[in-house]
């Protein structure tokens, strides 16, 4: 089979289009011969050589794909050799087959082309996992979503307008914005010429965010527990602004708040297949149904990934970035 393989940490000419063995299942596990995958910026840390795969993890970057099952391992059941799936990867995901521990899979859903479930998994399950199963966001709060035209970003502003939540997000043009107010976002806000904490106390009349789901890290860790409510959970999984920063403890007791971070890479299969699991539960039926969709700027043919990347490197994108099979 053929996968973009890193020889080299470094810019996007560093993937490069390779032939290679194929993965053969193990207990537990099945092949997947991917039809789709998307792009993540952890796949972009992983290219520069910041990022490595969990151990026993496949070395080819990519955390989710869409494709049919080719063949199943020992000890799998509920699925069979030619199901249309969708997975959550540990690495992989760029390639022309991928195997998959069969707690990670998720039957495509009802009415949505196979190439684009491949959108789905990573930001589904992140979403999911850090805005309702770690900061319980419920009915009538509201939530502040750093980055709100990003794959992520796109995704948390539909399942929290879905159960009922109130949704702030920010973004830097007003093409980006406006197409977060389609989605459902309440209060808009560009980064680059306001203040999120005073748009945000200006439009809780100065309540602040019950949950912010947080793509930054250090650079906004300040701003974001002042921009907390008491009893506010602020929940980190991203580092874009940087990995060291200053958490004011006395304003966090203040808010009597929580923080978080997370990753979903290197968790066990155990804690990833029950994420998957309620995903399928709480998720799926909004997708079925088609009040949740995925959002895709566009695809490109998996050999030209690093063009993907420049894509992503550029942020000039709204949702996710398709990498598709020949």
């Amino acid at each position: 089979m053929y996968a973009i393989t890193i020889p080299e940490p470094g810019g996007p000419e560093a993937l490069v289009w390779d032939e290679v063995p194929d993965p053969v299942p193990g207990e537990g596990e099945v092949l997947v011969e991917v039809v789709a995958s998307a792009v993540n910026r952890a796949d972009l840390m992983q290219r520069q050589g910041f990022y490595d795969p969990p151990p026993g993890a496949s070395r080819y970057p990519g955390l989710e794909c869409a494709g049919r099952v080719v063949e199943t391992g020992p000890g799998v059941s509920g699925w069979a050799v030619g199901d249309e799936v969708c997975a959550l990867l540990a690495g992989g995901g760029y390639a022309e087959k991928v195997v998959v521990p069969a707690g990670q899979l998720l039957p495509v859903p009802a009415d949505l082309d196979l190439k684009r479930a491949a959108a789905l998994p990573e930001v589904v399950c992140t979403v999911w996992s850090n805005v309702f199963m770690v900061s319980h966001l419920r009915p009538g709060e509201t939530l502040l979503v750093h980055g709100g035209s990003s794959g992520i970003g796109t995704m948390a502003i539909q399942l929290a307008k879905a159960v009922g939540a109130k949704v702030a997000v920010t973004a830097g043009t007003k093409e980006k914005l406006d197409f977060c107010a389609e989605l459902g976002a309440d209060i808009l806000i560009n980064y680059r010429d306001q203040d999120f904490v005073e748009e945000i106390e200006r439009a809780t009349d100065g309540a602040g965010a019950d949950v912010i789901l947080d793509n930054m890290g250090a650079k906004y860790l300040d701003r974001n527990v002042r921009a907390l409510a008491v009893n506010g959970r602020l929940a980190i999984i991203g580092l874009q602004g940087g990995t060291k920063g200053e958490l004011n403890i006395g304003a966090l007791l203040a808010k009597r708040g929580a923080v978080t971070a997370t990753s979903l890479r290197a968790r066990p299969l155990g804690e990833k297949a029950a994420i998957v699991a309620a995903v399928r539960e709480h998720v799926w039926p909004l997708i079925d149904s088609g009040h949740v969709r995925p959002v895709v700027d566009r695809e490109l043919p998996m050999s030209e990934a690093a063009e993907a990347h420049r894509i992503l490197e550029e942020s000039g994108h709204i949702g996710k970035v398709l990498l598709v099979t020949p």
